[in-house]
């Protein structure tokens, strides 16, 4: 083995997720329920092997609801801890667009990610999303307006 490949072998290594915040013209946000947990989850998912997470947040947004939308500015970033089975993660989430009715129409869930969907909005989020992924969202859309990047640890702001 290289020098270099044994020191890169040492490194530690992390999941990245990469989402979508997508919501309608009047505002909601687009969230979707899988079939494998308990909670709501925005558009999105774990970044692949040498796949960029703007790639990845497109991907997967085809994957579980059949639309192809090309995301814009990158508005919050997140660290979370290892919890029990689950490594650490940076969850980025990608300011995705506004939908159209159109758009909207050609919703097609993936049953095998996808149960339902729901347009919703801040209020009702709280109550659906994992308390981490809520407050990613709450900053996001406060990104959205300051034109700022959020930073958060565990869906905290440092």
């Amino acid at each position: 083995m290289s020098e270099q490949l044994h020191f890169t072998a040492k490194q530690p290594t992390k999941r990245i997720a990469a989402d979508c915040l997508l919501t309608d013209q009047v505002g909601r946000l687009l969230i979707l329920e899988p079939p494998y947990k308990s909670t709501w989850d925005l558009p999105g998912g774990i970044v692949e092997k040498d796949e960029s997470p703007r790639q990845a947040a497109q991907r997967e947004v085809q994957e579980e609801i059949g639309l192809t939308v090309e995301p814009g500015a990158l508005l919050a970033v997140d660290w979370i801890p290892q919890t029990g089975d689950f490594t650490e993660i940076i969850a980025l989430l990608f300011d995705g667009g506004v939908l159209t009715p159109t758009d909207i129409a050609r919703i097609v869930p993936q049953p095998a990610e996808v149960k339902a969907f729901s347009f919703v909005t801040l209020d009702e989020a709280k109550g659906l999303l994992d308390a981490e992924q809520f407050a990613r969202v709450a900053a996001a859309l406060k990104a959205k307006t300051s034109e700022q990047t959020a930073y958060l640890e565990n869906g905290l702001t440092p």
